[in-house]
Formats: C-alpha cells, sequence, structure tokens
C-alpha cells in the first residue's frame, strides 16, 4: 500500500485523507539503490540479496537506450554505457552503475541537433545489442510486493467508485496516448473484468509523430475497446496563432479549444440525456505543483456532468514504468528517446530539455514553429523578435496586446441621456438575429411586447415580467439596452449587470468557436457553428436552456477568449 503522513497531526494511514484529524496527509516516497543487485529498490532493504540499499531521492524512472545514446553522445563518449544500469532520478540526475552524473543544461543547449542526430542515428543499429533489459527483469523481480499493492489499490479504488454510483451512470476513459492514460485504461479494464469501456482519445492535432502512431498500435493491441476521437475539424492552430498569438503559460487556449471544447462535443454526442458520466483521468499529483493539490475524485471545472476519478493519482514515475514493464503494456515509444511528457509537442509548459529533443527528432516541425513564434514577436512590435523566441518570452506573454483582433472585442457604449439605465451601444458587428441568441442566457425573448418600427425585443424573467430591453434595427450598429428590473443575471448593481451585458456583446462581435461555453454548459443548450466569415454562430435551445448564467459568469470577463485577448487598456 502507500504510505501517507498528515503534515499537521504527523499521522500515517493509507489515504491521503487523514483519518485522525481529517486533514490532507502526503505520501510518502523513498527510492533506495542496491549495490549489489544494480537496480533501485523501493524498500532499504533489497529483496533480492537482503543487502542494505542506500537513499537515492523521491523517484526514479528507466533510462531506454535510445535515450542513454542521446546522453552520451552529448558527453561525446556514444556507447560507453550500454552495458551499465542507468536510471533517472529526482533532482535531475542520471544514476549510472549508482553513481550520479549531472547533464548540465550547456551540454544541450550549446548542441546543434542536426548534428547531434546524425551520430544517433549512426550508432542506432549497434545500441540495439546492451544489457538494458538484464536490469529490468531485475528491478521488476525486486519491486514485486510494490507492484502488487498498488495495482490492488487502485484496481479496488475503481470498482469502490463504480459502485457508489448509480448502475446506469456511463463512464470511459479519457486517453491521451501518454504513460499514465496508458496505465489508466488497463487498469480500469482489469478492474471491471471487461475491455468494452468506452476510450475518448482527445486528438489536439498537436501530437508527436509517435503518438499517432501508438494510438493505432494500442487499438490493434486492444481490439475490443469502443473508442471515439475528439478531434476539433473546425480550427487549425497554426491559424488561431496567428490571429490571437500563441498560447502561453497563463493562457493555454489551446487546451479549450482542442481539447476540452471537442471532448465536450463528443461526450454530448454520446450521452446527451445523461446527468453524471465517470471519467477516468491519468492525473498524478507528482506531475506538478498544480496537480498536487488535485483530489482522487471530483467534480470536473471544465467539462460539465463529469465525474473525473484518478486511480493513480499517487504514483510516481517508478510506479508508472514498474507497471507498464510488470504487466507487459505497449506504450508510447517517443518515453524511449527521453521526453517525460507527450502532450502538444509545442506546448508552452514544456520544459528546455523537451524542445530541445523536438529539435532533434522533429526537425521541421521544430523550424516551422520557429517561424511562427518570430512572425508573431514582429507582428506584436517585439524589437529584437529572435531573442524574444529564444528566451521564451512569448511563454509568459499575456493579453492581446498588438493583435488587432482585440481591438474587434472593444465595444463603444455610452449612458443614454433620456432614459435612467440605458446604454447605448456600437458595434463592429451589424445587427442581426444571431444578436438575440446572446441574450437567451437571462431570460425569454419576447418578439411582440415591443415596437417593432424601433426593433424593440424584450427578455422576460421566469414570471414573464420584463428584464431587458434591445433597440436596434437590424443591418445598424447602435443598439440601446435599457436594465429594466433588478436584480439581473445575479447581479444586484447596475455595473454588475451592465458587464454581464458587455460580455454577450464581445461574443456576438467576434465569437472565435473556442467552445468553452458549450462545456461549462450542464443542460446541452448551446450550439456554436462556423460560418462563412471568421465569426461562430452562437444558438441557444430554449428548450434545454434554463437561464442558469453559467455560460456567462464561469469565466473571468464572462468569455475565455476575450480573457484571453484582453488588453490593458
Amino acid at each position: 500500500m502507500i504510505t501517507y503522513r498528515c503534515s499537521a497531526c504527523k499521522h500515517e494511514g493509507e489515504t491521503s485523507k487523514c483519518s485522525a484529524c481529517g486533514g490532507r496527509a502526503e505520501a510518502i516516497t523513498k527510492v533506495f539503490w542496491c549495490k549489489h543487485c544494480n537496480v533501485p529498490t523501493w524498500d532499504s532493504t533489497c529483496p533480492l540479496c537482503r543487502a542494505q540499499g542506500t537513499y537515492l531521492g523521491t523517484d526514479i524512472r528507466p533510462v531506454f537506450p535510445e535515450e542513454r545514446l542521446l546522453m552520451e553522445v552529448l558527453r561525446g563518449t556514444p556507447m560507453k554505457y550500454k552495458d551499465s544500469s542507468v536510471w533517472y532520478a529526482s533532482g535531475s540526475r542520471y544514476i549510472i552503475d549508482g553513481d550520479t552524473y549531472r547533464m548540465t543544461s550547456k551540454l544541450w543547449q550549446n548542441a546543434d541537433p542536426d548534428s547531434v542526430r546524425s551520430m544517433w542515428e549512426s550508432y542506432s543499429e549497434e545500441n540495439k545489442s546492451n544489457s538494458f533489459q538484464i536490469y529490468i527483469d531485475r528491478w521488476l523481480t525486486a519491486n514485486r510486493d510494490r507492484y502488487n499493492n498498488i495495482t490492488s489499490e487502485a484496481m479496488n479504488a475503481i470498482q469502490e467508485v463504480v459502485q457508489s454510483l448509480p448502475a446506469t451512470t456511463p463512464s470511459f476513459v479519457s486517453f491521451s496516448g501518454g504513460k499514465d492514460s496508458t496505465v489508466t485504461s488497463s487498469l480500469v479494464i482489469r478492474a471491471l473484468s471487461t475491455p468494452r469501456v468506452l476510450h475518448i482519445y482527445g486528438n489536439t492535432t498537436l501530437e508527436f509523430p509517435e503518438t499517432e502512431k501508438y494510438i493505432k498500435q494500442y487499438k490493434a493491441a486492444n481490439p475490443q475497446i469502443p473508442w471515439l476521437v475528439a478531434k476539433n475539424t473546425d480550427k487549425s492552430f497554426f491559424d488561431m496563432c496567428d490571429v490571437i498569438g500563441p498560447p502561453s503559460r497563463v493562457m493555454r487556449w489551446c487546451c479549450i479549444v482542442f481539447k476540452t471544447g471537442a471532448i465536450t462535443r463528443e461526450i454530448e454526442g454520446a450521452f446527451p440525456t445523461e446527468k453524471k458520466i465517470l471519467t477516468f483521468y491519468g492525473i498524478r499529483r507528482s506531475e506538478s505543483a498544480s496537480r498536487s493539490k488535485y483530489e482522487r475524485e471530483t467534480e470536473s471545472p471544465k467539462i460539465s456532468k463529469q465525474v473525473v476519478f484518478s486511480p493513480i493519482i499517487d504514483w510516481l514515475d517508478h510506479d508508472v514504468w514498474l507497471y507498464i514493464l510488470t504487466a507487459g503494456v505497449v506504450f508510447n515509444e517517443a518515453y524511449r528517446k527521453g521526453y517525460t511528457r507527450v502532450g502538444c509537442w509545442c506546448c508552452p509548459n514544456n520544459s528546455a530539455w523537451s524542445e530541445f529533443l523536438s529539435n532533434v527528432f522533429m526537425p521541421e516541425q521544430s523550424k516551422a514553429w520557429k517561424a511562427q513564434l518570430i512572425r508573431f514577436a514582429k507582428q506584436v512590435g517585439k524589437p529584437d523578435p529572435e531573442e524574444y523566441v529564444a528566451q521564451g518570452g512569448w511563454k509568459a506573454r499575456q493579453g492581446g496586446n498588438g493583435l488587432e483582433v482585440s481591438k474587434k472585442f472593444a465595444i463603444g457604449f455610452t449612458p443614454c441621456a433620456t432614459e435612467e439605465n440605458a446604454f447605448n451601444y456600437e458595434l463592429s458587428r451589424p445587427i442581426s438575429p444571431a444578436l438575440y441568441e446572446l441574450f437567451k442566457p437571462f431570460g425569454t425573448l419576447d418578439f411582440e411586447m415591443g415596437n417593432p418600427r424601433l426593433g424593440e425585443v424584450y427578455v422576460l424573467d421566469k414570471n414573464k415580467q420584463p428584464l431587458l430591453r434591445l433597440q436596434g434595427r437590424v443591418g445598424k450598429t447602435l443598439l440601446k439596452v435599457s436594465i429594466l428590473k433588478l436584480p439581473f443575471a445575479g447581479c444586484p448593481r447596475i455595473r454588475e449587470a451592465e458587464l454581464k451585458i458587455k460580455c454577450q456583446l464581445a461574443k456576438y462581435q467576434i465569437c472565435l468557436g473556442c467552445m468553452a461555453c458549450t462545456s461549462v454548459c450542464k443542460f446541452n443548450a448551446i450550439k456554436i457553428t462556423p460560418t462563412d466569415t471568421d465569426i461562430f454562430n452562437y444558438v441557444i435551445d430554449e428548450k434545454r436552456c434554463v437561464h442558469c448564467g453559467q455560460c456567462v459568469n464561469h469565466f473571468d470577463g464572462g468569455c475565455y477568449m476575450r480573457d484571453v485577448i484582453r488588453t490593458k487598456n
């Protein structure tokens, strides 16, 4: 079992919730090195030879021959360690036959990717003969108890969460092609004793070539698994970068547009009437500081209706590879080259090491991406575009300063001089019937109550009392909105209510089809469809909409994309 210690009362237990004080307990992780067997072990005493191990750190993973050769090429010593036991430990350390080697960033940052790739390829045939499997087999045997404990615990947890929900609750595995979702898939199938568990593969269109190959391999190895592929075919990532700039660490709009939104559409199609859906994720706390705060079971903050369960949330890299190699699960070949994560290959959260690997193994894509980043830097007026890109400045950017599209989100308005709580707006997009769709979250539309010659449309509350009066002619750009009743949209004050209105007008002017609103709607009431222009049509089904306002209130500024490209001015 995984052992947890509560930081508050120091109590140790078997769950992340302290059984003594109810607080959050952290997993205890220690890895040791057996000098005699020349492999890492989870126990301080080696289960194979009973020798006392040396403390190594909190986590470790095997280094495959392909990555080992790359490390040797960078050091100028190709094939030197082909018969050694090579691992990668916490603290950015290679462990070679028990000795620590730190490969400084200068060693690979100054290396020429083309030369590295050429030398690496020249030794690839010779590299097929090595002692890697000997040490892996020894490691698997030494850590058999650890494998049995974590596997049985995870499978029991999966069975318990399924039993805790109504028997009719549908479920699926969120599959990315990475090692964690691979392990989660295997565990769920074993725990539920059936391969017929739906898998939804979120194809972001930015997958590694190895990932695309691996998906085919995994499907072939598991022919009974039913699959859905979530892919945004309405958008091009690179075209969107031209419009709103590349994603950054602060604003990773790509996840919403090419992952969450696409998966939401597949869920809506597969489970149109379901109120709850159980989703198995391969999220682990040790992956990042933000994920360290995640709970094992939670409601999805991005996709409505989802109950998210992460069976391997406290597993380490050590455990993931222990499971994969013990169970003989086919895995993504990108890990053999030294990648530690295989999400989107151009993600702003990728490490400098990952970027170097892409320069080596994906030269054409990397050069095209660099050219796009330099184009963006010039577009927004950076004084030294190449340096800006080389130093990763694009990863830290915030807002849409310098982008033409940010101007289209701006809405000119003035308070009406003749009517209290009324506002005149100057729109950049002429009024059309599509405008009124954006006011449905606030209430029911009434086209009969107002004066048609003035283009008046009323928005009514559940008691058929007027909330808003819209006044504007189709084809014109001037719109007058009068707030007739408070509270409105959950806002007790005029200023707050007016901001909600402005949010919807911004969506009307330039909805980019990011699908964020559809993801948070629990009632499948919103449909976003492309038009002949760059603007998407926003349609709300009145029979489904309950006027909860979540599509307006969920995001800062009321619109996810508006927040992405908002400027300081």
